[in-house]
């Protein structure tokens, strides 16, 4: 079992940077997919951002092209969001999940484990 933990969430003022990181537990972290989802209150949850296990091949949402940054140190079972240019609009619970896909997926129900998620809040 597979077991995620979202770190790095807070509050920032509009057009700050955050970095969320995402430790897992078990080795099979450097064979999954991993990707950030994001769900704000009373909306579904929504793709950010995934990453390849295998040629690190990355994806994201439009709404955080060019401002936000997935990266992985497969050494160290953990995953990272870079977040910078943020937007009152990027406030959301940030949810790190891994997926035993062989190629990136944005879709929710490809994700198998999921972590708790962490809090980001941007001020306006």
């Amino acid at each position: 079992q597979v077991q995620l933990v979202e770190s790095g969430g807070g509050l920032v003022q509009a057009g700050g940077s955050l970095r969320l990181s995402c430790a897992a537990s078990e080795r099979t972290f450097s064979r999954s997919v991993m990707g950030w989802f994001r769900q704000a209150p009373g909306l579904e949850r929504e793709f950010v951002a995934a990453i390849s296990w295998i040629d690190g091949r990355t994806s994201y949402a439009d709404s955080v092209k060019g401002r936000f940054t997935i990266s992985r140190d497969n050494a160290k079972n953990t995953l990272y969001l870079q977040m910078t240019s943020l937007k009152p609009e990027d406030t959301a619970v940030y949810y790190c999940a891994a997926s035993r896909a062989l190629f990136v997926t944005t879709t929710t129900t490809d994700y198998d484990y999921w972590g708790q998620g962490t809090q980001v809040t941007v001020s306006s």
